[in-house]
């Protein structure tokens, strides 16, 4: 084993160690610590990156239980969590801290270094046209997976056109398209070029044509893209 690969396991092992569930004193203080630390939740005390996107709509980095509470009290009643729904430190604090606040919990699933699956897509555009307003949807520094969803949003539900939408991912949200994050740039490139050719919804697109494998393989094509 390398010296890399010893503290990658280390890390690794460091991060199991306190990414536990709440079911006594002694694992919710470990929980803490990774929430706060592992998961950069102190970072996220005053950096928030909220916005309205959407009558009745908001994007947002991963809530504190304190920002849970002043959404609450500007009348949102929604959370959709783009984080998915693994029993983890993070996800097991949101769930206690909407319940104890009366907050409706969504979980779906979108990735920020990866094209999502044709399945994944779908579910958040269904999740997108039932859940009702208002709400907010997250993930961890809403730069990402919340742009994605928000310009899926404005695409399938407001009826924008997608050079408007793709401004949810940008440098105004920390989204940095040169990196490998701006697959979910390419995606939204891809389809905007078969839009161009002969105009299709986004959605029909994702249904009939979309190929996450493809999209990723072409990506990883670019010029700048380093593994």
């Amino acid at each position: 084993m390398t010296l890399a690969d010893k503290i990658r396991k280390f890390e690794r092992e460091l991060r199991d160690h306190y990414n536990t569930d709440l079911s006594t004193p002694e694992l919710r203080r470990r929980a803490n610590v990774y929430n706060l630390w592992f998961d950069h939740a102190a970072l996220r005390i005053l950096w928030t990156n909220f916005f309205q996107i959407a009558p009745g709509v908001w994007r947002s980095n991963h809530p504190t239980h304190r920002r849970f509470a002043k959404m609450k009290a500007m009348g949102i009643t929604h959370v959709l969590t783009l984080r998915g729904d693994k029993p983890t430190a993070h996800y097991l604090t949101e769930v206690e801290s909407c319940r104890e606040l009366g907050l409706t919990l969504i979980a779906r699933r979108l990735h920020a270094r990866k094209a999502p699956s044709r399945e994944e897509v779908l579910a958040v555009i269904e999740t997108l046209r039932t859940i009702p307003r208002p709400f907010v949807m997250h993930c961890k520094s809403g730069a990402d997976r919340a742009g994605l969803a928000s310009a899926i949003y404005l695409m399938v539900i407001e009826g924008r056109p997608v050079e408007e939408a793709r401004k949810m991912l940008s440098l105004k949200y920390i989204h940095i398209r040169k990196s490998k994050t701006g697959v979910l740039d390419h995606l939204l490139d891809v389809y905007a070029a078969r839009n161009a050719r002969e105009p299709i919804g986004f959605e029909d697109w994702i249904r009939t044509e979309y190929d996450a494998d493809r999209i990723k393989a072409d990506f990883r094509a670019l010029p700048w893209w380093r593994r």
